[in-house]
């Protein structure tokens, strides 16, 4: 006979009245402990690292401005000595596709390394988590006193987080507008409140999306709205390295004292003192197997380490492996060996072709840019002296950070020339747009157009030459 299909009941929503079900679960507030240990430690470090170049970036200087500036106004990014314009939105584009193929190789060597420890979620969920310690203490305190009647103390203790909680976020949001606009004058206008709408805007959506993400909807974002989350399953394989149980080391579980001995007692190493899912900022158990869920923080590793050290037992119940590491009982040199695999040679080998590519470009880029435009409302016209005109609009960009005499010349036909002004100063770091008219003797060239060339010289550095291509009308 078949075996009978097991039947999950619907829980029912507290209407019953009005029909009503609800197939979602409510949901738990979690209360990750707090926990010690060597990924802890690398995961402060992270935080230490990531926000320091956030927020110290923006205060830098770079030649007498602001080292790091994306002036969307003006339409010049600028980056340490390299001014970016629009037209280098190449270099953007690289930037984006070398960010993806390192989250690829990262995520085929050892899983979910951005989101356990470089994911800004992360990062400001760490921050706001060590301020609600400080203020309301660990994971018990936290919960006796959200389960706790209102008082004056909870309120103002309640009061106190939230208040840290909103300078951190406005700060944040504070330093991300001071990427957009020079921060040391934001800060007087803030003082002023004297800023435009927009700047007014980013900066309190973005302290309201840091306060909101890191204070109340945490694990959330990674579980509901992240959708790395969704398929890195796709990037990984039995020799990535991840947060993993070894059940048969653990199983079966059960509590026991120091003294006794598992084996003689029928138990695993597994205590089954729940601390892994209680340091867990996600709340699953890493017990039971990979899950969607587990940002690879490995703050269960630490946990059940220190648990393993006071039971007496080797540690590594809850570690770093590999599923292949763990079937065929390999120890930790012998995974290591197979993160050189097809997968991660090709990410790593695109990855370092595409990174040389990027930034031997940018190194080795002429900063010395120049647009040729015909003036379409008049093909060509007769002077004074039966010479033919054609009118030109030269715009000049000069994305280096010093002042550029700039020599203009024209070739391509007998007796061409420019008829005014040939030498054209261009400030450091901005743009400009001359009119210039050329002129061939009459009986040059043929009908219609002829192809000519615009070259224009530095005369501080030779190098930086450019040579334009456009053409020259003559009336039929």
């Amino acid at each position: 006979m078949a075996e009978a299909k097991k039947v999950i009941p619907i829980q029912a929503a507290a209407d019953d009245s009005a029909g009503l079900f609800s197939i979602y679960q409510a949901h738990q507030k979690i209360y990750p402990r707090s926990v010690t240990g060597v990924f802890a430690k690398l995961r402060w470090a992270a935080v230490l690292f990531t926000q320091l170049i956030y927020y110290g970036l923006p205060w830098l200087t770079w030649n007498d401005r602001q080292a790091v500036l994306f002036e969307l106004q003006a339409r010049k990014f600028y980056l340490f000595g390299v001014v970016l314009w629009p037209q280098d939105f190449i270099y953007l584009a690289g930037l984006l596709v070398v960010a993806a193929l390192s989250l690829f190789f990262f995520t085929a060597v050892a899983g979910r390394l951005w989101c356990g420890y470089a994911c800004p979620q992360t990062v400001y969920t760490e921050l706001f988590m060590w301020i609600e310690r400080r203020i309301e203490g660990d994971r018990v305190a936290r919960m006796k006193l959200d389960a706790a009647p209102m008082s004056a103390r909870k309120l103002r203790t309640k009061g106190t987080k939230h208040a840290l909680w909103l300078a951190l976020a406005l700060f944040t949001g504070f330093t991300f507008i001071g990427y957009f606009t020079p921060i040391r004058e934001l800060g007087t206008q803030v003082l002023a409140f004297s800023l435009g709408p927009w700047q007014w805007f980013w900066m309190l959506f973005y302290s309201f999306a840091t306060w909101g993400n890191a204070g109340f909807m945490r694990e959330q974002v990674c579980k509901y709205m992240c959708p790395y989350a969704r398929f890195q399953s796709a990037m990984f394989d039995k020799d990535t390295m991840i947060v993993t149980y070894d059940a048969e080391r653990g199983e079966p579980r059960g509590s026991r004292s120091r003294k006794a001995d598992p084996k003689a007692i029928g138990l695993g190493s597994c205590v089954d003192c729940g601390l892994c899912v209680q340091v867990c900022p996600t709340g699953i158990d890493i017990r039971n197997g990979l899950q969607y869920e587990c940002i690879g923080c490995a703050a269960c590793v630490d946990v059940c380490d220190t648990v393993m050290d006071r039971m007496g037992y080797p540690k590594g119940l809850v570690r770093y492996a590999t599923s292949h590491g763990l079937k065929d009982h390999l120890n930790r040199s012998q995974m290591l060996r197979h993160v050189l695999r097809p997968r991660t040679i090709v990410y790593g080998t695109l990855l370092g072709l595409l990174t040389i590519a990027l930034f031997g470009s940018l190194a080795w880029r002429n900063p010395l840019k120049v647009d040729v435009i015909r003036d379409r409302n008049a093909l060509a016209r007769v002077v004074d002296d039966g010479r033919i005109e054609n009118s030109y609009r030269i715009h000049f960009m000069n994305a280096s950070e010093t002042p550029r005499r700039l020599t203009l010349s024209v070739q391509g036909l007998d007796g061409i020339r420019i008829a005014g002004p040939v030498e054209f100063d261009v400030a450091a770091a901005s743009n400009r747009a001359v009119p210039v008219s050329v002129q061939v003797p009459p009986g040059i060239g043929v009908a219609g157009s002829n192809p000519i060339r615009f070259v224009i010289e530095a005369g501080d550095d030779p190098s930086l030459a450019r040579s334009e291509k456009a053409v020259f009308m003559v009336p039929r």
